[in-house]
């Protein structure tokens, strides 16, 4: 999910109750705190090679036990809105980081709404190779790594 994505469904239900639906199907407590919002970057260069750059929107959340204080959709889209300036005008997509045990980023795939409440759906990350035409399964691994830099 993009950054104007989530602020829609944000601005959609500003009194709602927000919910993050972990991959296991266990949800985030109701009184977590968004500790903060930020753009993260990743420049990287790739098996074959080939420089990369990513980016995206990550919001660290934080439980805590302070029920009188939960954050509602409205006060979350006045965050995102001050946080604008550092996404440039880039729609990225929308993660959320949260420690239970290992801190973990988890893409936010999708949102609804259900009686009262709004739900972001999380997924899980998962690594891949992006140099497939270079290091896909050859015959032997010297093939495949022959001069491409690759394995």
């Amino acid at each position: 999910m993009k950054i104007t994505q989530f602020t829609a469904l944000l601005d959609q239900h500003p009194d709602s109750e927000i919910r993050f639906v972990l991959p296991d199907g266990g949800i985030i407590a109701p009184s977590a705190h968004v500790t903060e919002i930020g753009r993260v970057e990743k420049l990287f260069i790739d098996c074959g090679g080939k420089p990369r750059r990513t980016a995206s929107c990550v919001l660290q959340v934080w439980e805590y036990t302070d029920e009188d204080h939960r954050l509602l959709p409205a006060k979350l889209s006045a965050i995102m809105a001050k946080a604008a300036p550092i996404f440039g005008g880039d729609d990225l997509p929308v993660e959320i980081e949260y420690q239970d045990g290992l801190i973990s980023q988890y893409p936010v795939t999708g949102g609804s709404f259900d009686h009262g409440i709004l739900s972001f759906v999380l997924e899980l990350k998962h690594t891949a190779c992006l140099a497939l035409e270079l290091c896909a399964p050859a015959e032997s691994k010297d093939e495949c790594c022959s001069g491409s830099g690759c394995c």
